[in-house]
């Protein structure tokens, strides 16, 4: 069990979270995709969200600024934060736009959201759990997803819910947060993609009605 405990931390790590949004997302959608569009969007997408974030921590831990890729105190994490933010504000502006990607385009703007309230928050000595941040934020998504959709992936929103499980009691057990930080993280990942999942309903809602 504390395999598994400790596997989970690091499968279900937030910096995998934008990535694996991005590849359910196209590998799912009712909707063609030429391959070269899809692998390269997907090649993008992790060399953003995935390679530089990794870079960026080497170059803290060797400056001393982070001593572990979990950044455990709430000093270390403003940088990655910010960084982080900056990041993904390069995915919306470069590599999504809104009419092509609409369902991601959104969900990378939760993404945004949430990290800068984050970042906000360590200002305030407020540690939160972004492992629950990500995770939440993920399921918000693919369960917004298939309502948009009309699809029944009741298996892939079952997992995800296990994996929000693993995840609280790994952080938990390994006494990386308290519970309240836990909440406070899923908060900070499931709000913000509920919000706009909901912008994106309505915004289909009204288009179907002016197309009747």
């Amino acid at each position: 069990m504390k395999l598994l405990l400790r596997l989970s931390s690091y499968v279900f790590h937030p910096l995998w979270m934008p990535f694996f949004g991005s590849l359910f997302y196209f590998i799912l959608i009712p909707r063609y995709f030429p391959d070269e569009i899809v692998k390269a969007k997907l090649m993008a997408i992790a060399i953003i969200t995935i390679f530089i974030p990794v870079v960026f921590y080497f170059l803290l831990k060797n400056l001393g600024k982070a001593e572990s890729v979990f950044l455990e105190k709430v000093e270390e994490r403003r940088w990655p934060l910010f960084f982080f933010c900056l990041l993904i504000l390069m995915v919306l502006h470069q590599i999504l736009n809104f009419y092509n990607y609409p369902g991601l385009y959104y969900y990378f703007a939760g993404i945004l959201i949430s990290t800068l309230l984050a970042y906000t928050l360590s200002w305030f000595r407020l540690k939160v759990s972004l492992h629950m941040m990500g995770i939440t934020g993920l399921l918000m998504f693919v369960t917004g997803f298939c309502i948009y959709f009309h699809l029944y992936y009741i298996s892939t929103v079952a997992f995800l819910i296990i994996a929000c499980g693993l995840t609280a009691s790994s952080r938990l057990y390994f006494k990386a947060h308290t519970s309240s930080e836990l909440w406070l993280g899923s908060l900070l990942g499931l709000g913000p993609q509920l919000l706009l999942f909901n912008l994106w309903f309505t915004e289909y809602r009204m288009s179907d009605l002016f197309l009747r």
